[in-house]
């Protein structure tokens, strides 16, 4: 029996998020009978329960800002320790989700090595770019990335452009490196629901006429650039923004700078957890944009990709690598994105259905959950690395 440990998500049963989502398929979506998984969950107590076969154990971690997350994360750590040490379980691999607690790595590597297991990375994206963070918390995520390189026996990137920045970045180092994808559902609608009329009624939006963001509010997503970009064009759609802006400084700080309240055009229509609703949302809308630039491979792009037929997508790499010639693209210039908008609008339905097939070929290839359980499966049970 493999033991795959994993530390970094908030947990399973999943919350909203990237990591959990994969923590939950990887889990619930297992086929082999050889892998025990254990997941590490955040709480406000500790507990030890079962899911989809997993032995979980909850966290206790107390609210101390910004470092609640390195807190857990070292926590977790030294509980998979212990019940390595403690159950004698040989060639444990503990996969840490994330790279948050690069100064203190070493010293868990060491202890992990020295009962046979191997350490496990998902670097994650460019977390110390994010502009929530003050500058002394960005050079923190930063050196924290540099130590979780450098004491990683393997790091599993989830995108080819995070993978080849790696070896870049850290080689006088020679990290290994490997790549597995992030992963999606594909989507099959009928006639809308019940709930997604009412939603739209709710929201003054008509089926086909909107244009959709779906991600964060934060300023490395580019919405400024979107709602600038949007507000300049002739479009008789309108621009439908699913996120939480409450208590948001960004928020105000762009209604000053767009005066977007002035376009009834531009609709925020807050958050939207239902996941069966949020698919229909983007299944019938006649668009998607996509700003988002910091980071791997995106969850809220793979699914816009299998679901909506005209995906719009800022010109990075990240994004290029998975939507390829199923997509179209813009850059941050001004009056790029104004331009690209007014050629989809007047775009037939046959080219936005092409688009649409092959993005949803592009999904099922090569970013379907089945596949990549099955490349972490032979990974956790064939590919364990040399150490040192």
């Amino acid at each position: 029996m493999k033991h795959v440990f994993i530390i970094g998500s908030k947990g399973i049963p999943a919350a909203y998020g990237g990591f959990e989502t994969f923590v939950e398929n990887l889990t619930g979506q297992a086929v082999s009978e050889d892998i025990q998984y254990h997941v590490a969950c955040m709480s406000d107590h500790n507990e030890e329960f079962t899911y989809h076969n997993a032995k979980c154990f909850r966290v206790k971690v107390p609210d101390i800002g910004p470092a609640r997350a390195v807190y857990y994360d070292l926590a977790a750590f030294r509980y998979c320790i212990q019940k390595i040490k403690k159950e004698k379980i040989e060639d444990a691999v503990v996969y840490v989700l994330a790279c948050r607690i690069g100064p203190f790595v070493g010293h868990f590597k060491r202890q992990l090595h020295r009962l046979s297991g191997t350490l496990y990375v998902n670097p994650d994206g460019h977390e110390f770019m994010r502009a929530k963070w003050n500058k002394w918390i960005r050079k923190y995520w930063k050196y924290s990335e540099k130590g979780m390189v450098k004491h990683a026996d393997l790091l599993v990137c989830d995108s080819k452009n995070i993978e080849q920045y790696i070896r870049d970045e850290y080689h006088k180092y020679q990290p290994k490196t490997t790549f597995i994808a992030y992963g999606t559902l594909s989507y099959k609608a009928g006639e809308p629901t019940e709930d997604l009329l009412a939603w739209y009624q709710k929201f003054d939006i008509r089926k086909e006429n909107y244009y959709l963001i779906v991600g964060r509010f934060v300023p490395e997503n580019n919405y400024e650039t979107m709602i600038r970009e949007f507000m300049a064009s002739d479009s008789t759609k309108d621009l439908v923004i699913i996120t939480n802006v409450e208590e948001n400084a960004f928020y105000e700080s762009l209604k000053e700078k767009t005066g977007f309240l002035n376009d009834k055009r531009i609709k925020f229509a807050g958050t939207v957890y239902d996941a069966a609703l949020l698919a229909e949302i983007r299944y019938f809308a006649y668009g998607y944009f996509h700003g988002h630039e910091v980071g791997g491979t995106n969850p809220s792009l793979l699914e816009a990709l299998s679901t909506t037929k005209l995906n719009l997508l800022l010109d990075v790499g990240f994004n290029k690598e998975v939507g390829e010639d199923a997509a179209l693209y813009w850059n941050k210039k001004n009056g790029n994105l104004t331009t690209l908008i007014q050629k989809a609008d007047t775009m037939d339905e046959a080219e936005r259905e092409e688009l649409g097939r092959k993005a949803k070929d592009r999904m099922k290839k090569w970013y379907s959950w089945e596949a990549i359980v099955q490349q972490y499966e032979t990974l956790f049970l064939t590919g364990e690395e040399e150490r040192e």
